[in-house]
C-alpha cells in the first residue's frame, strides 16, 4: 500500500508539472519539480535517521559514511 501511495504521489507531481510547464514554461516546470523532489528526499532522509536513532544506531555524517562505508 504504501508503494502504490508513494507512485500515486510521484504521478500527481508530474501531471501538475507537467500542466505547469504548459502555462509557464519548462523552466517554472523543472524548478517546481526540483523543490518538490528535494522537499520529499528530505523528508524521507530525516525519516530514516530517525528510525535508525530509534533502533539505537551510531549517526554518521556524510563524511564518516564515505569514510566506513566504501562501495
Amino acid at each position: 500500500m504504501k508503494r502504490i501511495r508513494q507512485k500515486a504521489v510521484i504521478l500527481i507531481a508530474v501531471a501538475f508539472g507537467t500542466v505547469l510547464g504548459m502555462f509557464r514554461g519548462q523552466e517554472a516546470k523543472q524548478k517546481w519539480m526540483f523543490k518538490f523532489m528535494s522537499k520529499r528526499d528530505e523528508k524521507r532522509q530525516t525519516a530514516k535517521l530517525r528510525n535508525e536513532l530509534e533502533k539505537g544506531m551510531v549517526l554518521l555524517d556524510d563524511i564518516e559514511m564515505s569514510a566506513f562505508h566504501k562501495n
